[in-house]
């Protein structure tokens, strides 16, 4: 009986130690949630060759800090930005519509990766609450880099950084508290 119990602690204890992850959706599942509950919008435009994509998958939103962070202020989107999914964005559909299946490697760019200012991969940009196009970041951030940005959009700071001295300032006085 005590090995019976001990065998079903240790399942029970194993399961709960899973590995956290962010809780990725299509855009038009987001925009649709957030319609249900207000919430900004996190989106991480990928493709499937990029290397630095691949790093800030395992480095960055694998960073228990990044993913709770995440899952608890934004509707987190995973968008393959040479991909052939449908989105509805502002009574507007967007496509890629050069997108070819048989390709491997790259592919043609997303029209909606193009409405987002998307120029290089990857790309995160931001949306707040009302599904309204805030900013693009380009480029591989570490957990670190990547905390300050998520902290401005998801407070609402950003509305009071308009100059480089006051964005200076915000750098200079912000506190992180994510782990590396």
């Amino acid at each position: 009986m005590k090995k019976i119990f001990f065998l079903l602690s240790l399942i029970v204890s194993v399961s709960t130690l899973q590995a956290q992850e962010i809780k990725w959706m299509s855009m038009n599942e987001a925009l649709k949630a957030q319609k249900a509950k207000p919430k900004k919008i996190f989106v991480d435009a990928y493709t499937t060759w990029c290397g630095p994509c691949k790093l800030l998958d395992k480095n960055t939103f694998g960073n228990k800090d990044v993913i709770n962070y995440i899952n608890k202020h934004y509707y987190a989107v995973k968008f393959n930005a040479e991909g052939n999914e449908v989105i509805n964005y502002r009574d507007k559909v967007f496509k890629n519509p050069n997108y070819d299946p048989n390709k491997s490697g790259r592919n043609a760019v997303h029209e909606f990766a193009l409405a987002m200012g998307v120029s290089a991969y990857p790309t995160m940009v931001f949306f707040d609450e009302k599904g309204d196009f805030l900013s693009p970041l380009k480029g591989y951030l570490t957990p670190d880099k990547l905390e300050i940005f998520l902290k401005i959009f998801a407070t609402d700071d950003y509305k009071t950084v308009k100059t480089e001295e006051q964005w200076e300032k915000y750098q200079k006085d912000f506190k992180s508290t994510f782990s590396s």
